[in-house]
């Protein structure tokens, strides 16, 4: 079955965003107990591009097949974790690359390089961080894991910022009801 990718973000409705968010099927890893413990020789690069033993993954429904079994722990570390094995992963900055923003209804809703959509919101916070010379942002996406905002998607969520008066509220967004700083 070939894959289809979501349509262009600015081209969808809130509810259309939502409705394709919850037909995304992930892995139940939450309730999954492995008893195996492992390395799984894998690494994520602050670029986004995922390697296995120094080679680059170029099938991307591997990617996202992998990308669906990540988590991170409190500590920090990455995961991939199975019913059966929970093997570490090396990510450099964040699992997660945002590619793609657009302001719709009362929410901002991202595009990442997986192809998966993420409504930012309470439970999908922005977080920022950095310092002014290289500000970065970061959006949470799931199981501790997050996606940083590539150089494009930072700048349309400044332009959003801006055309809803960013200077007066101190270079703050709001979406679902949650305010998030755009400064460090």
């Amino acid at each position: 079955m070939p894959y289809e990718p979501p349509p262009y973000l600015a081209s969808l409705t809130l509810s259309q965003i939502a409705d394709l968010v919850e037909q995304r099927k992930l892995p139940p890893v939450e309730g999954w107990a492995p008893q195996q413990v492992g390395e799984s020789h894998m690494r994520i690069a602050a670029d986004g591009t995922w390697f296995h033993e120094g080679g680059e993954i170029r099938r991307e429904a591997m990617v996202r097949a992998f990308a669906g079994l990540l988590s991170r722990d409190d500590e920090g570390h990455h995961w991939l974790v199975t019913p059966f094995e929970k093997l570490s992963i090396e990510v450099e900055d964040a699992a997660f690359i945002a590619v793609d923003c657009v302001r719709t209804d009362d929410a901002l809703a991202f595009r990442l390089n997986t192809d998966d959509l993420v409504i930012a919101g309470p439970d999908h916070g922005l977080r920022a961080s950095g310092d002014p010379d290289n500000p970065a942002v970061y959006l949470h996406v799931r199981r501790g894991c997050e996606a940083r905002l590539n150089r494009s998607t930072w700048s349309q969520l400044v332009d959003i910022a801006l055309a809803e008066g960013a200077e007066e509220n101190r270079w703050q967004v709001v979406s679902k009801g949650a305010t998030f700083s755009l400064l460090p």
